[in-house]
């Protein structure tokens, strides 16, 4: 019989949209936003889980929110948070864990590779692969993203693009509807700084910057 059938690991760079299920033991080192399934689950410290975890027993030392059931045992760490509707059969909470039934506004968090490459003078599309918001507990048509410090072009709509925006939202990305136009001037780089906020006024954080590789 195969021992490792059935494990998983959720490697610290991932993130995961979507359904994880079936699995016999999965360590969650990075970001799984959806639901997952398991006999055990280990959400290691740094890791998180946004949306259902299912689980005959877990040990948490780093961040759940959402429908949460444990059939058996549900360890949490000092590190560990779990917020959400939570229901356990058994459940052991060392010092400085947290165990919440409120949930609470989660921040958006900007993903994606954060790459592009354009011919000078001509424009690419940005999908979702090269940029993203994530948010497990706001709309996706809250989420709007803010454009600043662009260098050698711009952003701009699929509609209009000779003219610069300064934001768009998540759906227009998802609707492969913006665009960075370059310039055309000399040299083989180009960027913008985006950051995102959701219906809260919850922020990414300090910008992040989408750098883009021009060729001739």
């Amino acid at each position: 019989m195969d021992k490792t059938k059935g494990q998983a690991v959720i490697a610290a760079d991932i993130f995961i949209q979507g359904e994880v299920r079936n699995g016999r033991h999965v360590d969650v080192l990075g970001m799984i936003e959806g639901s997952l399934s398991a006999e055990h689950v280990v959400v290691h410290k740094g890791g998180r889980i946004y949306g259902t975890l299912i689980a005959d027993s877990a040990e948490i030392d780093g961040e759940v929110q959402g429908h949460v059931v444990v059939r058996q045992l549900i360890q949490i760490g000092r590190s560990g948070s779990v917020r959400g509707d939570v229901r356990y059969g058994r459940i052991a909470i060392q010092d400085g864990a947290e165990l919440s039934a409120d949930v609470r506004n989660v921040p958006p968090e900007i993903a994606g590779d954060l790459n592009l490459a354009v011919k000078r003078g001509r424009s690419v599309r940005i999908t979702t692969e090269d940029l993203t918001a994530i948010d497990p507990d706001s709309p996706v048509k809250s989420l709007v993203f803010a454009v600043s410090r662009p260098v050698n072009g711009f952003v701009a709509r699929e509609s209009a693009r000779t003219t610069s925006v300064d934001h768009f939202t998540q759906p227009e990305l998802q609707s492969s509807g913006m665009f960075f136009v370059h310039d055309g001037s000399v040299g083989e780089a180009a960027s913008f700084d985006v950051s995102v906020t959701d219906q809260a006024g919850a922020s990414s954080g300090p910008a992040r910057t989408v750098r883009v590789a021009v060729f001739a």
